[in-house]
């Protein structure tokens, strides 16, 4: 007879779930963190153009500036140790976890896809729906997230932290991607692209601040799609549309934050205990 292993306390009705299958999950999340980490790498080995190469060929009034893209090193240092941490002995049985494994080293293969098809192709519709994958791998994770009552610590800081940035990044690289592309096939609609690039700009930050309020105010969510406009702004804030509409996309994700944050489960759950503590009583005073 085969053993199950239960999710520990996790109250939430979720299946039990074989060891071998565990097993399996957390030896993809490693290799697929590797494989997302490698392939950007290749270029330098003499395979395809740099990704930078490439999307500066298609830029458009949203790509952000190179600089921006910095943030990468972070997303990638945090995808490792999320990896390492999930892989422990002792979190083989996390209910958080197991409901994110798969999820995460789907997103994972899916960034690592998309780098090696852009460096050896170009932004064509196919790196759309690569990115648009890896998306919904990591919006399917923040929605699991957010529905927990509580984190321990390392859930907090080396899963929920890193695994929501990188989600807030493909959210706002899928957009650019989406135009980057239309820009590839040459599509030149006769509005003014000051007013189209203000406009994707301002469903960009609705969709953000709907995310960060079904999402409890997730913080790490909110500052990387804040640096995002940022990026955006540092490379086209001379026109007039950009900056304005940059602005009011910052300035709904950071008042939809806050708001959300207010709430001291959401504290409690993005922030843990000492801080919510601490922010109730700077409120309270």
């Amino acid at each position: 007879m085969m053993n199950t292993l239960h999710t520990a306390d996790s109250g939430d009705g979720s299946k039990p779930f074989w060891p071998g299958a565990t097993t399996a999950a957390r030896l993809a999340v490693v290799a697929a963190a590797v494989f997302q980490v490698a392939t950007p790498i290749l270029p330098s080995l003499g395979l395809g153009r740099q990704i930078g190469e490439q999307s500066s060929s298609v830029q458009t009034l949203i790509t952000p500036a190179g600089w921006t893209f910095s943030i990468w090193l972070l997303l990638y240092a945090g995808s490792l140790a999320y990896a390492v941490y999930q892989a422990l002995p002792a979190q083989r049985g996390n209910h958080v976890l197991s409901k994110v494994r798969w999820a995460s080293a789907g997103a994972f293969i899916g960034n690592g896809l998309w780098a090696l098809y852009t460096q050896l192709a170009d932004l064509t519709f196919v790196s759309v729906l690569i990115i648009a994958g890896s998306l919904a791998c990591l919006l399917h994770i923040y929605r699991h997230l957010a529905t927990e009552r509580a984190l321990t610590r390392g859930e907090r800081y080396v899963v929920a932290l890193p695994l929501s940035a990188l989600a807030a990044w493909l959210t706002a690289a899928t957009i650019v991607n989406i135009a980057a592309t239309l820009n590839y096939y040459g599509v030149d609609p006769a509005v003014d692209k000051a007013t189209i690039g203000g406009a994707i700009i301002l469903i960009g930050g609705a969709i953000a601040a709907a995310a960060i309020w079904r999402g409890k105010g997730n913080p790490w969510f909110a500052l990387v799609f804040l640096w995002a406009l940022l990026g955006i702004y540092g490379r086209n804030g001379h026109i007039a549309a950009i900056t304005a509409t940059c602005a009011v996309s910052a300035f709904a994700v950071v008042v939809v934050t806050v708001f959300a944050l207010r709430r001291k489960e959401s504290r409690r759950l993005w922030l843990g205990d000492a801080a919510s503590n601490a922010m109730s009583v700077q409120q309270e005073g």
